[in-house]
């Protein structure tokens, strides 16, 4: 029985680890073709031999690049922007540097990335009728919610949530969906990195969970298949929406 993805190409950024990583494996046994990128290509290795995966290195802060490679590749009927970055501290603890990096990361990424990949998908909208989705990784801090100590991670979530709107908005009836997934807390490298920069990383681990209704930490795998979901023509009515899944963080 063919598989829900069957047929598509995805490309997926930050695709090394965590829940990136993730929606790759479960991308690509639903069919996908899947070019699972990061700018960090040693974490890519994982996925050598796995069938339906391409790995390609991708720095999404170099516009050439990720234009480049978006422009050798066939039409994308799935882009999952997944690359971030969790800056910690409140609005005094932002710098200047702080919230640029922030926002190139978190935002102009994304901006970059669908900009390149839209003129095929609406040429091959426009010529065949197929669709095209578009997934962007928001989070429970920002529009949803404020969370203590996450300043300009917030806003720059908040500002994937409008991005991601308004480009639903703009291409709702030319074949391309574009929602957001929003996280609560998630069990990555990245989340271990975070907790390890703490004086008393046990008692940091114990902070996160506790914010977690359920008493426990998202595992990477529980958050891909919203992603799936997504990325699927089961969910070909759904567009410019904001998918949480959060552990109950927001209830």
């Amino acid at each position: 029985m063919p598989g829900r993805l069957a047929g598509k190409t995805a490309l997926i950024t930050a695709a090394g680890q965590g829940i990136g990583a993730a929606s790759v494996v479960q991308m690509a046994r639903e069919g996908a073709t899947v070019y699972a990128t990061d700018v960090n290509a040693n974490l890519l290795d994982r996925f050598d031999g796995v069938a339906n995966v391409i790995a390609r290195r991708l720095d999404v802060l170099d516009d050439a690049a990720v234009a480049g490679l978006i422009g050798e590749l066939p039409p994308l009927d799935v882009l999952f922007n997944c690359a971030g970055y969790v800056h910690h501290g409140t609005v005094l603890d932002c710098t200047p540097r702080d919230w640029d990096f922030s926002f190139n990361l978190n935002v102009r990424a994304m901006y970059v990335a669908i900009k390149a990949a839209l003129p095929k998908m609406l040429d091959r909208h426009q010529k065949t009728g197929s669709s095209a989705s578009i997934i962007n990784m928001a989070s429970v801090a920002g529009s949803i919610k404020g969370i203590p100590n996450r300043f300009v991670y917030g806003a720059s979530k908040a500002a994937v949530v409008g991005l991601t709107k308004a480009v639903a908005a703009d291409f709702v009836q030319k074949g391309v969906r574009c929602n957001a997934i929003a996280p609560g807390t998630v069990d990555t490298p990245s989340l271990a990195d975070r907790i390890n920069a703490f004086p008393d990383p046990v008692e940091a681990r114990k902070m996160f969970i506790a914010r977690q209704p359920m008493g426990r930490l998202a595992k990477a795998e529980e958050i891909a298949p919203i992603v799936i979901f997504l990325a699927s023509d089961e969910s070909v009515f759904a567009t410019g929406q904001v998918f949480s899944v959060d552990g109950g963080m927001t209830i």
